[in-house]
């Protein structure tokens, strides 16, 4: 058999496998809100010169730092599609704030289609997009292999590929040899080679990742003017436990425990990742016998010694601001990390687990310049808050050092915008 036939039958396969799963998929909660436009089922997404692939909301932050900087010679039309309702709705106020501008710049916003070959051919011949840029690890066999059938342009940039994912790329190296990309901006030396070693190509070089430009400190805000100064008197010994996820709840019971042992009066601000959690939280509290309010029944002062269970919106960054330590959550079990930069905008040095594979990109230099701390364990990180919040640094000085250590990382929009109007 020859190579051609051989990818030529695995196409195929691919497509009836899609065919075969759709019907399945309009059950799964996530892909059912926008599935009509996921199948190209009533509509077809608008013609446009440049398609821009983001596959959730923080990839989509990325399009929108691109977006709110790119500068054109002439008219151009971005269509930007990514898979999630989070993801949608920031690029959705991105397309709607473009308009009007100077750059030369205009956009529209959808739910990236299914990678069923055959919805990609249709996709791409309604939107006949002279590039298309995929941001990150956004690697869709039945669409590059669409793009390349089309001999339309692909370039992927802030690029980024773990050595486990290489593997299963590697399963059938010669496929994804046939719909390489024409470019790569990689984040890093490793993620470059680990490209290379996919697809077989020379244009690949590096990038400082968009994700630190936007990146900063905050401005000091005085306490009157923080709004959560109605419910904390000024000094409560307060610590964070933010972006808790279902897998290390256990572990973080033991370490909002121990901090209640240690220091009994500490106000523990418990914020889950996902709201469905506060009442499986509220057991828990029970169970092991700590105190415990929700955020919005205080209307006060928040009482000394009770875990905050916030239940409340948009308070977490506000919180920074007033807290003396701060956990990071998702690093306690293997699920990838939250966001630990965050604290350090607000002059807090963050502790997390051993776990931060979604947060790679940040370099272990961040640890060793003991800007944030990374613990083994949930008893490690125990120890580790007790100490930050012993010995915290004055909040300005951690800002300072923050943007020290930041200077030498940005300009990844600068360069993804170049790569974009190079490829055009």
């Amino acid at each position: 058999m020859s190579k051609s036939l051989k990818l030529r039958t695995a196409s195929f396969l691919y497509n009836l496998g899609w065919k075969a799963a759709i019907p399945f998929l309009k059950k799964n909660e996530r892909l059912r809100e926008g599935f009509d436009r996921r199948t190209l089922k009533h509509s077809l997404p608008p013609q446009s010169d440049v398609w821009i692939q983001a596959a959730s909301a923080g990839e989509s932050k990325i399009v929108t730092r691109i977006m709110d900087t790119i500068s054109l010679d002439m008219p151009t039309k971005f269509l930007l599609t990514t898979n999630t309702s989070q993801g949608l709705s920031e690029l959705e106020r991105t397309a709607y704030r473009l308009s009007p501008n100077t750059r030369n710049v205009s956009a529209a916003a959808t739910y990236f289609p299914f990678d069923s070959p055959d919805l990609a051919l249709k996709a791409l011949n309604a939107v006949k997009p002279r590039l298309v840029v995929l941001i990150e690890t956004e690697i869709w066999p039945g669409f590059l292999s669409a793009c390349k059938d089309l001999g339309i342009k692909v370039i992927i940039i802030n690029a980024r590929m773990t050595t486990k994912s290489l593997a299963g790329y590697m399963a059938v190296p010669s496929f994804f040899k046939s719909i390489a990309p024409e470019e790569i901006l990689a984040i890093s030396d490793d993620d470059a080679t680990r490209f290379k070693t996919l697809f077989e190509i020379d244009k690949i070089s590096t990038m400082p990742n968009v994700k630190f430009d936007g990146t900063g400190t905050a401005a000091a805000v005085p306490y009157t003017a923080n709004p959560l100064s109605s419910i904390f008197r000024p000094k409560t010994p307060f610590i964070i436990l933010g972006s808790i996820r279902k897998e290390e709840e256990s572990q973080v019971l033991k370490l909002a425990a121990g901090l209640k042992k240690e220091r009994p009066k500490t106000v523990i601000g418990l914020f889950p990742r996902h709201m469905h959690r506060i009442e499986a939280w509220k057991k828990m509290l029970d169970d092991a016998g700590l105190p415990w309010v929700l955020r919005s029944e205080i209307k006060t002062n928040a009482p000394f010694g009770y875990v905050i269970l916030w239940d409340v919106f948009g308070e977490m960054l506000s919180a920074f601001s007033l807290a003396r330590a701060a956990f990071i959550g998702g690093s306690l079990a293997p699920v990838g990390g939250q966001n630990f930069l965050e604290p350090l905008s607000y002059g807090i040095t963050p502790v997390i687990g051993p776990y931060w594979s979604n947060f790679t990109w940040v370099g272990k230099e961040i640890f060793e310049k003991k800007l944030a701390r990374q613990e083994k364990d949930w008893k490690s990180v125990l120890k580790a808050l007790l100490d930050v919040s012993k010995r915290a640094f004055k909040p300005e000085k951690v800002k300072k050092d923050f943007e020290k250590y930041l200077e030498n990382m940005r300009g990844g929009t600068e360069a993804a915008c170049d790569a974009i109007k190079r490829n055009l």
